[in-house]
């Protein structure tokens, strides 16, 4: 099975289940994720009565830049600097305190709404706000590594300007987006995308072992999302 496979060469990579979430909050807040994030009012309303105005603010923000036009139109490395900016504001919170779990993917939504999250969560927050802005998403790539600095388990997000190319990292250690070959401190394992899953060569693309679905995390997220289109 490929997930034992990437345990057995990541040990540190842990499957956990996701925090169960109230209906109501699951209803009226995190339906916009998936729906072109189109936060209506009433969820605006929701978010302000539950977390107060600086989480609807944040919403707002995130809204207004996902949806402007002007953005949209702003040349790849742009969009890359004002997105990784935008989410690296939110705090650093790891999920056991957070989430009271041991691995919890939260939606962009949850993150703002709660001002918080850990590597993977400001990486998907990255990867669906540049998705968005009109990124093709085989330019962006979810990629687990090992930081050499931390010694632990991280996440990032690899940005491919063409298949091949070197990627760009986006983390939020760093305010700074720099070339996978100058970040020495991090170990590529292996990376994915909604249309993929590949096992990392060195600071490259690497060689793609299957769908990402066969991810239990991303899978639980990608069905979340899908669930919440459906719950407007």
């Amino acid at each position: 099975m490929l997930q034992s496979v990437v345990y057995r060469l990541f040990c540190m990579l842990k499957k956990a289940q996701l925090k169960p979430l109230s209906f109501f909050f699951i209803l009226c807040v995190s339906s916009a994720v998936a729906d072109v994030y189109g936060i209506s009012e009433n969820i605006l309303d929701y978010i302000n009565r539950n977390y107060g105005q600086d989480a609807k603010a944040r919403l707002i923000d995130w809204r207004d830049l996902i949806q402007n036009e002007k953005y949209k139109s702003l040349p790849e490395p742009e969009k890359l600097k004002l997105v990784n900016d935008f989410f690296n504001q939110v705090r650093f919170v790891d999920d056991i305190e957070h989430w009271k779990k041991e691995d919890y993917w939260a939606t962009p939504i949850e993150m703002l709404s709660t001002n918080g999250g850990d590597c993977e969560d400001f990486s998907i927050g990255k990867y669906f706000t540049l998705k968005a802005l009109n990124v093709p998403i085989d330019r962006l790539k979810l990629t687990y590594v090992k930081s050499i600095l931390l010694g632990q388990a991280h996440m990032v997000l690899a940005y491919y300007s063409s298949p091949g190319a070197e990627p760009l990292i986006l983390d939020n250690l760093m305010d700074e987006i720099r070339p996978a070959s100058v970040r020495t401190d991090l170990i590529p394992v292996y990376s994915f995308n909604g249309d993929g899953l590949w096992l990392s060569k060195e600071r490259g693309e690497g060689k793609r072992v299957g769908k990402s679905s066969r991810l239990g995390l991303w899978n639980e997220l990608s069905s979340r999302m899908k669930k919440e289109q459906n719950q407007k």
